[in-house]
C-alpha cells in the first residue's frame, strides 16, 4: 500500500513516531516518584494541556469525551503547585490538525497509564489515572479514520499532530 492509501492513524502512527519519542524521551527526565518531580511533571503538561483542549474543541470531533485539565490542575494543586503561564501555541487550522493534534493528547491517556503506577500512592494521580472508557480509545481511531477525505487531510493531520508533539516538548523544557 502507498503511504498515500494508508489510514489517517496509520500514517499518523508512522510518520509522528520520531516526535513521540522525543517527547517520551523529554518527560522521562522527571522523577515521577518523588513529589517535586511529579510536581514538576505536571506543571509541565499544564504548559500546555489546558490550552490544547481549548483549542481543538475534542467534544465537537468525538461525542462523550471527558477533558482532564481538571484533574491535571486539581493534582497540581494537591502538590502545593500552581497552574503556570501557558505556551504561546498556535494549532494550525482546519478540522483535520485538530484531529491530529486530538489524536496525540488522547493518546497521552496510554502512557499516562503506565506512568500511574509510579507514582507514589499517597500522592495525587487523577490525571495520569484518567484513563479512556473501555472502547473509547478505539472508537476515536476508527472516528479519525472517518473523518479522513483524503491525501491533504491526512497532510493537515500530520501537521496538526507534530505542532502538539512539539509544544509538549517545549512545555517539558520550559
Amino acid at each position: 500500500m502507498e503511504a498515500s492509501e494508508q489510514s489517517a492513524v496509520t500514517r499518523l502512527r508512522a510518520a509522528t513516531r520520531p516526535d513521540h519519542e522525543a517527547v517520551d524521551s523529554a518527560y522521562g527526565h522527571f522523577a515521577i516518584g518523588t513529589r517535586d518531580g511529579y510536581r514538576d511533571f505536571l506543571t509541565a503538561h499544564a504548559r500546555i494541556l489546558p490550552l490544547a483542549e481549548r483549542l481543538i474543541q475534542p467534544g465537537n470531533l468525538v461525542e462523550n469525551w471527558h477533558g482532564r485539565t481538571e484533574a491535571l490542575i486539581d493534582d497540581l494543586h494537591a502538590l502545593g503547585g500552581e497552574a503556570p503561564a501557558e505556551l504561546d501555541f498556535a494549532l494550525p487550522e482546519g478540522e483535520a490538525a485538530r484531529w491530529g493534534a486530538l489524536y496525540v493528547i488522547e493518546g497521552s491517556r496510554l502512557g499516562g497509564a503506565v506512568l500511574a503506577k509510579m507514582v507514589p500512592a499517597e500522592l495525587p494521580a487523577a490525571y495520569l489515572g484518567a484513563r479512556h472508557p473501555q472502547g473509547a480509545w478505539r472508537a476515536l481511531l476508527e472516528r479519525l479514520d472517518e473523518a479522513d477525505t483524503g491525501p491533504t487531510w491526512r497532510d493537515e493531520a500530520e501537521r496538526g499532530a507534530k505542532a502538539m508533539f512539539g509544544a509538549y516538548l517545549a512545555a517539558a523544557r520550559a
